[in-house]
């Protein structure tokens, strides 16, 4: 979904090609990259390239850029994707200098109350690694609460963490 939304410190945004080098400062590192399903960007072209592909105007999506008011930085990307029916999966991430400052809930919140205005969202989904137990407390605070554990996998296979899906329904 091609749209901005606000919040008192954040601009939501869709991303686009251009942001390449502030979304490589997230994807291409090792620390923010440990837990993600997609692998370590190797290089700032991969993520142009990756960011090329996507497409913004999908009404199944959406997943939009976390930009600091203050500041004008992009720090990261959060988002909804429809999965089957009214099933949405959440997911997200920051810039690692940016953690623990409360800025992906505020985001997530307003992401995820302009996508039930718009698209049938019955429940929403979202898994974290056992080992990221901040990711959880993140899940918590949006209002998704324990559903049943699983284990997820890298998408090039090089890691598998056991893990947690926390849902909530509407």
């Amino acid at each position: 979904m091609n749209v901005i939304l606000e919040t008192e410190r954040l601009i939501l945004r869709p991303v686009v090609a251009e942001d390449y080098l502030a979304v490589y400062a997230w994807a291409g590192d090792p620390v923010v990259n440990k837990y993600m399903i997609y692998p370590l960007h190797p290089n700032a072209e991969a993520t142009k390239s990756w960011l090329s592909s996507r497409n913004i105007d999908d009404p199944d999506s959406c997943d939009l850029g976390i930009v600091l008011k203050e500041t004008g930085e992009l720090i990261g990307m959060g988002g909804l994707n429809r999965k089957e029916g009214g099933l949405w999966n959440l997911g997200y991430n920051l810039r690692a200098d940016t953690w623990g400052k409360g800025y992906v809930p505020e985001a997530m919140k307003v992401i995820i109350e302009y996508t039930r205005s718009v698209a049938d969202v019955k429940a929403i989904e979202a898994e974290y690694a056992l080992e990221n137990p901040k990711s959880r407390r993140v899940m918590e605070k949006l209002g998704l609460s324990f559903n049943r554990r699983t284990t997820y996998t890298k998408l090039d296979g090089s890691a598998t963490f056991d893990a947690e899906i926390y849902r909530i329904d509407f």
